[in-house]
């Protein structure tokens, strides 16, 4: 791939996907090895905003922003991890093409509306993948949301096909938990770990 070619390409994912590490652009966009990574990314640095967190996170700055035309404006902020995990998924499903950043789900019934909005939502054909991310939120708020899924599932949201659920937390023990609450529908829950110990 040409070099600028590779690099509108890299500027796409952060636009799309807002935050990413080092490693996750790494595998995103099969740059092999660790040092041809960083030779990539420090070319770039014109066009990026990095922050030091154990490893490199990228974003875009103005003038990144201005090259592909994207109007959302990210800054350094104590959240960052919520995308980084999010990313660990959206790797981890083989960068689904389908992939929508915090789509809306709304069902309305009579007079009541209930509206869940995941952190992204694929749609391949007829069926749906929920994705979310446990981060910094609590369990109670988690819980509810996952009564809101069931109730939207029940009510035909999903169209006839069951969702798949996916999660991502922090813990063995949020894991446990998000499963048990999840029981009757089609669930995976990973936790970080899972997908540190994959980096490279």
């Amino acid at each position: 791939m040409k070099k600028n070619q590779r690099q509108e390409s890299i500027l796409l994912s952060l636009k799309k996907l807002d935050y990413l590490t080092r490693s996750q652009i790494q595998i995103i966009h099969d740059l092999k090895s660790d040092r041809n990574a960083q030779r990539v990314l420090k070319a770039m640095e014109e066009y990026l905003h990095v922050i030091k967190d154990g490893e490199n996170i990228y974003y875009l700055n103005s003038k990144g922003r201005e090259l592909i035309d994207c109007d959302k404006v990210r800054k350094s902020t104590g959240n960052i991890q919520h995308y980084i995990m999010r990313n660990y998924l959206y790797i981890v499903l083989g960068c689904p093409s389908e992939w929508e950043n915090e789509m809306k789900i709304t069902h309305i019934e009579g007079n009541e509306k209930i509206t869940c909005r995941p952190d992204a939502l694929i749609k391949k054909g007829d069926i749906y993948t929920v994705i979310e991310v446990d981060n910094t939120q609590t369990m109670k708020k988690n819980l509810e949301k996952i009564d809101k899924y069931r109730v939207l599932r029940q009510r035909g949201a999903f169209g006839f096909f069951a969702p798949k659920f996916i999660w991502i937390t922090t813990t063995e023990h949020r894991r446990k938990e998000l499963m048990a609450a999840s029981q009757g529908l089609n669930v995976e829950v990973y936790t970080v770990s899972d997908f540190k110990n994959r980096e490279r």
